[in-house]
């Protein structure tokens, strides 16, 4: 599993129920933008990295590491 595929199984695990839109919302991103993140399908920079991790009070390298199941 690339670093991709993690932050995208990390990104779908914590959006939980809620709608892409409201997530994307939350994490001051587009729903475009979060769908291919959550599809593996784009990078991001760190700048958005760290505003997602402040978004969803998590620490970098929680969004990096393989999600828990």
């Amino acid at each position: 599993m690339d670093l991709a595929q993690k932050l995208a199984a990390n990104l779908r695990a914590r959006r939980g129920a809620k709608t892409q839109d409201v997530f994307a919302r939350k994490l001051g991103i587009s729903r475009a933008t979060l769908s291919r993140l959550e599809s593996g399908a784009q990078n991001t920079t760190i700048a958005t990295l760290e505003q997602i991790a402040k978004s969803l009070r998590c620490d970098v390298g929680e969004l990096l590491t393989p999600p828990t199941k």
